[in-house]
């Protein structure tokens, strides 16, 4: 039987240590603009992984980690068989990434983890501190890659076999990146897990413009995920007439127009993003041959999702004459709602600690979108100045960071001791 301390886990988050290590960090792939360029699987991803590792050992945390590259630090509970606790999120960021995204929800789990060690009570469950494999797909796609391998939603094969523009596979870069780690056991994939919660900037501006600290998430909005590969013919600029040109440029903008006009939503629901577009040979006197664009379209309400998804591909046959194309669709994610139970726990602690907070959905993606049918899960949000995310200029105040810590460390605390 566990025991209660005489005060709780929140009492020992410590905002300067969190704000430290989120400095130290921010420096591994650090830009010049005061950004973070960390892909998944780079050599900066690696350091950041050895470095969690290191943290984790000075609190007598054991590393492990999964085919699909997910790292684990482990709290041994009272009861070593019993499903752990696991909170986190992810290391990796976009290539002019922000200092907080995905990073912030491991060092407040590592946090919450060190204020409950400093409580003095063993947790009745072990609670895990996991940073996914993956989550932002800037280099590999789609994103996501290591939650999804790790429940179930996506085969494990298949993640390995892709590649990234250089042609280099997720199963080579993984290997790199485990030359360059420290050794670790491995375990087998999708082992059972009692909770889930997530802490995260809320990367919108809600909560800052209603003076809130604490954003009880209610859910994710749906997303679907399409690559669009138009085929034509490489021709002389000069020379080449229109009417025998196959002009994969033209194509593919005319494909990109007529979706914007199809999808457009005068209320700002719908978002319809082309994030990425490669066109080949790529020089300044020759008809593109290829183009290679990305389609990241998100709704909260699934149906609706569903209908507007499925309008893509026959939108771009239309336009695609005389060239070819291939539509691709890269992920499907349905609309989400969190447990109330596990709701309620996030409500009740903020509350507790005299926190403004509120309820709100979460219109990016996150790993707790595949925990969430694999084990009760929760999201914490605290608020990001401006709303501004995947950018250099990324802020979220250090108490606002310390706030969401602390109502982590007593959700997770409280999760870790049923009863």
């Amino acid at each position: 039987m566990s025991v209660c301390p005489a005060q709780p886990a929140s009492g020992f988050v410590n905002e300067d240590r969190l704000s430290r290590r989120l400095t130290a960090m921010a420096a591994i792939g650090a830009t010049a603009q005061g950004g973070v360029n960390r892909q998944a699987l780079t050599r900066e991803d690696a350091l950041a992984q050895r470095l969690l590792i290191e943290w984790g050992a000075e609190l007598g945390l054991s590393p492990c980690t999964d085919p699909a590259g997910n790292l684990f630090l482990r709290l041994p509970g009272l009861d070593a068989d019993a499903a752990p606790v696991l909170s986190g999120s992810h290391l990796d960021s976009q290539p002019t990434g922000g200092k907080l995204d995905g990073v912030y929800g491991v060092l407040a789990a590592l946090e919450a983890v060190q204020a409950i060690v400093a409580t003095g009570v063993t947790p009745h469950r072990p609670i895990e501190i996991v940073a996914w494999m993956n989550e932002e797909g800037s280099r590999y796609a789609p994103g996501m890659m290591g939650s999804a391998a790790f429940t179930g939603a996506r085969p494990l094969p298949a993640i390995l076999a892709v590649t990234d523009a250089a042609g280099i596979s997720v199963a080579q870069a993984l290997a790199d990146v485990r030359r360059l780690l420290p050794e670790i056991p491995q375990r087998k994939l999708g082992l059972p897990v009692a909770a889930y919660v997530e802490a995260h900037i809320e990367q919108g501006p809600e909560l800052e413009q209603h003076g809130d600290t604490i954003g009880v998430v209610t859910g994710i909005q749906g997303k679907r995920t399409f690559r669009v590969q138009v085929l034509g013919a490489a021709a002389h600029a000069g020379t080449s007439r229109r009417a025998e040109r196959k002009d994969a440029m033209l194509a593919a903008t005319g494909m990109i127009q007529a979706l914007a006009h199809a999808l457009h939503d005068p209320e700002d629901i719908v978002k319809f993003t082309v994030g990425r577009y490669l066109a080949s040979p790529n020089a300044p006197s020759v008809v593109a041959s290829e183009v290679v664009f990305s389609i990241d379209l998100r709704h909260p309400d699934s149906t609706r999702l569903k209908a507007l998804g499925d309008q893509i591909a026959p939108i771009c046959q239309a336009s695609a004459a005389p060239c070819d194309v291939h539509v691709e669709e890269l992920s499907r994610a349905d609309s989400l709602e969190f447990p109330p139970a596990m709701r309620d726990r996030v409500r009740r602690a903020a509350a507790r600690l005299g926190l403004r907070h509120r309820d709100i959905l979460s219109t990016a993606g996150h790993d707790a979108r595949y925990l969430h049918p694999h084990s009760p899960s929760a999201m914490i949000f605290v608020p990001s100045h401006l709303g501004l995310t995947h950018c250099e200029t990324e802020y979220t105040a250090p108490a606002d960071l310390a706030a969401g810590a602390r109502v982590l460390a007593d959700v997770l605390n409280e999760l870790a001791n049923p009863g």
